[in-house]
């Protein structure tokens, strides 16, 4: 059945983000909404993870009943957005342009931020010692990892001279990345979505 909330779109998404003052970029919250719909946490609910994107104690105060219906509403256009992608098995980093050393700093930070608060925050949705099969923990401990190497390079003094090099490491990393991200859903996320006992959304 078609999703009744239509997703807004990026720039529109963005401007609400704005209002609301959040903290979390858009790129991070669509990761963030993949992990949750990803998530071994069956009691995690949507509304949970949108209320995870505010400190504690710093959601948006909603004045009407009117406002926080459409708050949710264009929330979880996304999130059904989102679930179309994880079906789809369509979950990837967003693309980066890197002209320059600053360039690729700050894409380097962004990406550790995309993979730890992002898919993994959302995959975890703040339980505790969750049991998932060895294969699947090997591959979530692995994007952990990879967001290491982001974070180490974003931290690198970076000379002109290895700018090129560095640009492809960035590149062969999102794949790493990307192949991960496929394999937890087409090996966890999927199966658990078509059983019939299931509902992730």
């Amino acid at each position: 059945m078609p999703s009744q909330n239509k997703y807004i779109g990026d720039d529109k998404f963005i401007k609400l983000l704005e209002h609301y003052h959040c903290p979390a970029p858009l790129s991070l919250i669509k990761l963030r909404f993949a992990g949750a719909i990803c998530s071994p946490n069956l009691e995690l609910r949507p509304s949970d993870t949108i209320s995870s994107l505010w400190e504690q104690g710093k959601s948006p105060r909603l004045q009407t009943k009117e406002e926080a219906e459409l708050f949710f509403k264009f929330f979880m256009g996304l999130w059904d957005e989102i679930f179309e992608d994880v079906k789809k098995n369509q979950i990837t980093l967003p693309r980066f342009e890197i002209h320059n050393a600053s360039d690729l700093i700050e894409t380097c930070f962004e990406r550790r931020d995309e993979i730890e608060e992002g898919f993994l925050e959302g995959f975890w949705g703040g339980a505790q010692n969750i049991k998932i099969p060895a294969y699947i923990a090997q591959i979530v401990d692995s994007l952990s990892e990879l967001a290491g190497v982001y974070e180490k390079l974003s931290r690198k003094s970076i000379n002109d001279s290895e700018l090129e090099n560095l640009i492809k490491t960035v590149s062969h990393t999102d794949k790493t990345v990307n192949r991960s991200i496929a394999f937890i859903v087409e090996n966890f996320a999927l199966p658990r979505m078509s059983a019939p006992q299931v509902n992730l959304n």
